[in-house]
């Protein structure tokens, strides 16, 4: 049996070197380090792409140092919540900067996340052998959601209670279990104090432990496989004399110094919206949140915070006629199915089967369009946990994909920035309809990619990855 060994060093070592040594005989910080950053080899021809992941990292650590600053002076409590952030605002030293930080964090945590989904969408990150990492970010991404709806009430401005108040009645248009969900989310029969605690709890405590879990097992996957890169190309089938891939290079110190180039970059722009346009024109703060919450005085338009609005504007534009439009496209997407798909028979029978059911759902006389709202709220975002088996592509970057099919990821991604820009709208025929035309979009890239995906003329992948210096 081996017993602790010290680890010997010169009797003149320097101080500093003597206690890391200390520290790496009883925890491996040296080889956590090296492991996760500073001998992990990552691929050579990282382009700015890359910068949001570790700005994510930067964006969550600032949410949660500022976030602990305000609940020394936020109250939980329905009677003291909208003066105890005012006085955060007018009373605490710098606790105004504090807040806005607070606020604008929240947004740009968002704006990050979706950047750095888009470049894994652009460069097929989420294919084999990296399903993995692609699901730990979709639950990363979907707690996102659950913290910033949680957080979105604790201000108790008027557009916080009543945006609470509206996304928790969503739950009750579920059949049988929908009014008692909506109460033990609310714990109470309307917003109330008892709804501020729980989703104080939820918010300061339960949702970033898991976040914080996510996270870790989204680098730990990540560092297990390997980087992707823009070219999709496995840079560990092609190993040096030293065992690394000749096409990677250390993090520290060439990404360590890639990553504060972005990181400074962010931070100019961060503050300027700081300091300058905290509210953003009413898209990050809202006019009717600088008002006290009132159960009495319902706001003329209520609509969620910009984050959400994409798939808000999903929600809203399942309307009792638009109902009709989605059983044909059932229908036919079924129909395809079954000509063109490789499913087995059995397959084919349950998904026709499945079909069946949901078109007779959707019948006004059974389920109304307010349910099925909530169904297509919901499939618009699950719908991206299913990216790795979706795409059937024989190439991982869109660099070496038919030039059409960058035209599709550029429809969806101005689809995707019209809903969401609609959902902040109040509602009308012509937007309605728009709506509707970028949610058929929205499902059909995604539904329909497996065979799109493999059509057209695939350039030839090169054998190593292509790499301009800069």
């Amino acid at each position: 049996m081996g017993g602790f060994k010290e680890t010997k060093l010169p009797a003149d070592a320097p101080v500093a070197q003597k206690a890391l040594g200390w520290v790496d005989d009883r925890f491996p910080l040296s080889k956590l380090w090296n492991d996760q950053w500073g001998r992990y080899y990552a691929p050579k021809n990282f382009n700015f792409w890359y910068i949001f992941g570790s700005l994510a990292m930067f964006v969550l650590v600032l949410q949660i140092v500022t976030g602990i600053f305000l609940t020394m002076h936020y109250k939980p409590d329905a009677n003291l919540a909208f003066n105890s952030v005012e006085y955060i605002m007018r009373e605490v030293p710098w606790g105004w900067l504090v807040r806005y930080m607070h606020s604008t964090g929240a947004s740009a945590f968002f704006i990050v996340i979706y950047l750095h989904m888009t470049r894994a969408l652009l460069y097929g990150s989420y294919r084999k052998p990296r399903e993995l990492i692609w699901l730990f970010g979709f639950a990363i991404f979907l707690c996102l959601m659950a913290e910033a709806f949680f957080g979105y009430l604790l201000p108790w401005g008027q557009m916080s209670y009543w945006g609470a108040q509206v996304i928790v009645n969503l739950f009750g248009a579920i059949p049988l279990i929908g009014p008692d969900l909506s109460l033990w989310i609310r714990g109470d029969y309307v917003v109330s104090d008892a709804t501020l605690n729980r989703f104080f709890a939820f918010h300061v405590i339960a949702i970033p432990l898991v976040l914080l879990g996510l996270v870790a097992a989204h680098l730990i996957a990540l560092h297990e496989v390997g980087s992707s890169n823009p070219d999709g190309i496995e840079v560990k089938d092609n190993l040096g004399p030293d065992g690394h891939p000749v096409d990677s290079i250390p993090s520290h110190p060439y990404y360590t110094v890639h990553d504060l180039f972005g990181v400074s970059v962010f931070l100019l722009i961060f503050s300027t919206v700081v300091f300058f346009a905290p509210e953003m024109g009413g898209y990050f703060l809202e006019y009717n949140n600088f008002l006290p919450g009132d159960p009495l005085k319902t706001p003329l338009h209520i609509a969620p915070t910009w984050y959400f609005t994409p798939f808000y504007s999903v929600l809203r534009a399942v309307t009792a006629d638009f109902i009709w439009v989605l059983m044909v496209a059932v229908a036919a997407y079924v129909s395809f199915l079954w000509m063109k798909s490789r499913l087995a028979y059995l397959t084919k029978v349950i998904i026709a089967v499945i079909a069946i059911v949901l078109i007779i759902g959707m019948l006004p006389q059974v389920l109304d369009a307010k349910f099925w709202g909530v169904v297509f709220f919901g499939a618009s975002v699950v719908i991206l946990a299913f990216l790795p088996w979706l795409d059937h592509s024989p190439v991982k970057s869109i660099r070496y994909r038919p030039t059409w099919h960058k035209y599709l990821y550029a429809l969806l991604a101005i689809t995707f920035v019209t809903l969401g820009y609609l959902g902040t709208q109040p509602p009308s025929v012509a937007k309605t309809i728009v709506s509707q035309a970028g949610t058929l979009y929205y499902f059909a890239f995604f539904l329909l990619m497996p065979w799109w995906s493999t059509m057209g003329t695939f350039k030839k992948v090169p054998d190593r990855v292509v790499f301009h210096p800069h």
